[in-house]
């Protein structure tokens, strides 16, 4: 018998080894920082009514003559003002209940695969914040406040001009990770970098105080993108996101998982929703900066 004969291989050890393993990862995960930033708000029966006072007539007078009528002011309502009502971001899965109930060990099927699907719902709620026809933030960027770059690629300049179009006290910026790289790009070139700060132990680049919050979900085309700018909350009248609290199997605000039944072939099936929309309040809340260009850069020597 030869020495390598002599003692146990690796590959038969292994028979007798635990293997220390990670739950599944999906690469598609992003850290959702829109969803974490904006102010969520409850509403009732899954609609938001927006109510605005019609202020084009609205008389004030400073120090009247004594002699002379007050002015009378009148603040009339919208009479058909703008509701919003949640949508759902649906799927279904559906787990062997053989699989189920042999291969729970160390980790739950059903539990791992739940945990999977509701990531990609949450990536999903995120990308209609911004995208949705009808509550999607871009779409509801009022006409007064689109601007255009100078040049090209997102300048200072730019960026001071979005600020100037949504100056009363904006929250943050949202832009594509390659936005923000061409910004810093730009800011390098002018001998101003960007400073950073530290939000939910993150760093981000800001401009003028104002952080650039990275979301893949703006999309590039044509090596084109947007930057949005948003006030948020309701006490400034900005922008809101809105849930419904309370659903029957609600795991998480506005998130419902429910077990649909066992069927014939043993086949457990879930049913996963979860239910959102956003609010823009006033239209000078929310301004985009529009096609800039993610693909230009500089040679230095």
């Amino acid at each position: 018998m030869s020495d390598q004969q002599r003692f146990i291989g690796e590959r038969a050890a292994r028979q007798l080894s635990n293997t220390t393993k990670t739950p599944p990862q999906w690469r598609g995960t992003t850290p959702r920082w829109l969803v974490q930033m904006l102010p969520w708000v409850p509403v009732e029966a899954g609609v938001y009514r927006v109510n605005q006072a019609l202020d084009d007539d609205f008389a004030v007078r400073c120090t009247p003559n004594p002699n002379d009528d007050l002015p009378l002011a009148v603040s009339d309502y919208e009479a058909q003002p703008r509701e919003y009502v949640l949508t759902s971001v649906t799927t279904t899965i559906a787990v062997h209940t053989r699989i189920s109930d042999l291969f729970r060990s160390p980790m739950d099927q059903v539990k791992e695969q739940l945990a999977l699907t509701v990531e990609k719902l949450k990536e999903k709620q995120e990308e209609e914040l911004i995208n949705n026809a009808a509550y999607g933030l871009l779409n509801s960027v009022d006409p007064d406040m689109r601007i255009k770059p100078r040049k090209g690629p997102p300048t200072p300049d730019d960026l001071d001009e979005l600020l100037a179009t949504v100056w009363k006290e904006p929250a943050f910026f949202i832009a594509h990770p390659r936005a923000i790289a061409a910004f810093g790009r730009e800011c390098t070139r002018r001998g101003v970098p960007p400073p950073t700060t530290t939000l939910f132990g993150a760093p981000f680049l800001t401009w003028r105080g104002v952080p650039l919050v990275p979301c893949d979900k703006l999309k590039v085309t044509g090596n084109k993108t947007n930057i949005l700018l948003v006030r948020t909350g309701e006490r400034k009248r900005g922008v809101i996101g809105l849930f419904q609290p309370g659903l029957p199997g609600e795991v998480s605000p506005s998130l419902s998982i429910r077990m649909m039944g066992i069927n014939p072939q043993g086949a457990a099936t879930y049913l996963l929703a979860l239910y959102c929309s956003a609010a823009v309040l006033t239209h000078d809340a929310l301004g985009v900066l529009e096609d800039v260009t993610v693909d230009h850069f500089h040679e230095y020597a």
